[in-house]
Parts: C-alpha cells; structure tokens; sequence
C-alpha cells in the first residue's frame, strides 16, 4: 500500500490522524445523539402574551410606594408592577424621574427590556435600578393600589 507519489513522512501521520479524529468524532457524536434521545424532550417555551407588551411611547406615568417595586401605567388604563433585583432607595426621593434607555425594538414586554435610571435632576449622577420582573395588572389589581401610589 505504498503511496504513488514521493510526499514527506508527516503527511501520512496527519492523514491518520485526520482519520483517527473522524472516528472519535463519530463516536463522541453518535453517543451525545444516543443521550439527547434518552432525555424527555423540552416543553416549548411560553409565548408570550401581546398584552403583556406596549410601545414606549405609550408609557404614561410611574409611582413607587417603596425601594423595590414601580407602577406604571400606559394608555390610560393599562398597568404593570416592575419588581426590583436590588433596592433601588432613588425611586422615592422627592424629585425623582426614570430615565429610559430603549435599544432595539420600542416595545417592551419583559423585564430585560427595561433599562432604568433614576434621577432628581440635571446634575445629579443617575442610580441604575434593575427590574426582575414585569407582571401585568389586572382591573382589580390595578384597583388595589392605594390611591396615592396609584400612577
């Protein structure tokens, strides 16, 4: 089985073990499809509900009743709760304001679309507030909020 033509030594050994690396390969492969057949198969992820998302510049107002969560309200009678990762002690100063920093499409429907600062003024260093979660409220959970938290 000798080659047809004069080549170096080291074109043979890489050519075994380009073939060694093939099977190996295979084999890797052929167990890693053999295990992702044994596991139960995923359930798709939750679709998320369109009334869940608005456009940015249907956001009306906010109102904080403590450190960790906001209310917001859109269109008029639309509300949300945005949950907090932290303490975010800004949202109650006095003067407060969000500062909305939109990338990418201008509807938010999750909490990794919000990208939040709250400010007292222009010369004030803005404080990062990270929301964890964004639940849509219902009219009678909208209700529930005491009036003076109420945006």
């Amino acid at each position: 089985m000798g080659p047809e033509f004069d080549a170096p030594s080291g074109a043979f050994l890489a050519e075994d073990n380009m073939r060694g690396l093939a099977l190996a390969s295979a084999f890797v492969l052929a167990g890693l499809t053999g295990i992702a057949a044994s596991q139960p198969a995923a359930s798709p992820a939750p679709t998320q509900n369109p009334r869940s998302c608005f456009y940015v510049n249907e956001f009306d107002n906010w109102k904080s009743p403590d450190e960790n969560t906001i209310f917001i309200r859109t269109n008029i009678n639309r509300y949300y709760r945005l949950d907090m990762a932290n303490t975010c002690p800004a949202l109650l100063w006095p003067n407060a304001h969000l500062i909305m920093n939109v990338r990418g499409p201008n509807t938010i429907c999750t909490a990794v679309d919000w990208d939040l600062k709250v400010s007292q003024g222009f010369h004030d260093i803005p404080t990062p507030c990270i929301v964890k979660k964004m639940t849509p409220l219902t009219q009678d959970e909208a209700a529930a909020i005491p009036k003076k938290f109420k945006p």
